[in-house]
C-alpha cells in the first residue's frame, strides 16, 4: 500500500522532482506563458512565435539555406517548410535556388520582412522585461548561462 502521508521521508526527498515543483514543469510553464503573451502581441501582424524565430535567423544572416534555418531552430523539414510557405504567401520571404547547388533553396527576406526588424524586437524585449521584472541584470545573465548549459547538456 502506498503511503499518502504528508510526512513521508521518500516523498519529501523527491518533492522538488514532482510537478508542479520540478524544474522541467516550471520551465514549460514559463514557456507557455511567454508563448501566449507573444502570440497575442504578434497576432495583429498575422505572425506566430515560429515566424518570429525564422525572421530572427534571417535578420542575423539573410539568404540562409532552409536546412541551416532548421538546424539553428532544431526543426524538422516538414514543419519548417509549412512555416516558410505561409511566410512566403504573406510576402515576408522569398525562396531562390542556390546558384552553386540547385538542390539547395535559400530563404531571403523581402522588404516587408526586413521592415519587421524595427517593429518586432521591441515587442519581444517588452515581454522579456515584463517576465524578468524584479530580476537583476546580473541574475538574468546567470539564468541565461544556466539555461544554455542545460540545453548543451541535453543536446
Amino acid at each position: 500500500m502506498v503511503s499518502t502521508s504528508n510526512h513521508s521521508p521518500t516523498l519529501e526527498s523527491w518533492q522538488q522532482n514532482l510537478a508542479p515543483y520540478n524544474l522541467g514543469y516550471r520551465i514549460k510553464l514559463v514557456s507557455q506563458l511567454l508563448g501566449r503573451k507573444f502570440t497575442e502581441r504578434l497576432e495583429p501582424f498575422g505572425l506566430t512565435p515560429f515566424h518570429w524565430l525564422v525572421l530572427c535567423c534571417l535578420w542575423q544572416e539573410d539568404g540562409l539555406p532552409t536546412s541551416s534555418i532548421g538546424d539553428k531552430l532544431k526543426q524538422v523539414g516538414g514543419t519548417l517548410t509549412g512555416v516558410l510557405d505561409r511566410m512566403e504567401e504573406r510576402g515576408l520571404v522569398r525562396r531562390e535556388r542556390d546558384t552553386h547547388d540547385r538542390r539547395i533553396w535559400r530563404i531571403w527576406l523581402t522588404d516587408a520582412g526586413q521592415e519587421l526588424e524595427t517593429i518586432l524586437p521591441p515587442i519581444a524585449a517588452a515581454i522579456r522585461d515584463e517576465a524578468m521584472d524584479g530580476v537583476s541584470f546580473a541574475d538574468r545573465e546567470v539564468f541565461s548561462q544556466i539555461l544554455n548549459r542545460a540545453i548543451a547538456n541535453l543536446s
